[in-house]
């Protein structure tokens, strides 16, 4: 892992990946209430999967958000993420 080039993503990316983190939470938290409103395993199991399944489609998305982010912020010491980021 010590030869992967670490580049910073562009102002506009990291905007974009903050504010649709706000969108996968949601998706997951629709997801859960989905699961638990289907209590009754037999009428409902169509519904239950395919809810699980959004429940883990968003899961995995703000994860990879996360890490993207968390990768960004390793990144402040290159010299790509000092020209692309605001000086404060």
């Amino acid at each position: 892992m010590a030869l992967v080039k670490r580049v910073a993503l562009a102002p506009r990316a990291l905007r974009q990946l903050r504010r649709v983190r706000s969108v996968y939470l949601a998706g997951m938290l629709l997801s859960v209430l989905g699961l638990l409103s289907y209590d009754d395993s037999a009428a409902g199991g169509r519904q239950t999967v395919i809810a699980g399944i959004f429940l883990l489609v968003f899961a995995a998305l703000l994860t990879l958000t996360a890490v993207q982010l968390w990768r960004h912020g390793r990144t402040v010491h290159c010299s790509t993420a000092k020209r692309l980021t605001r000086i404060v």
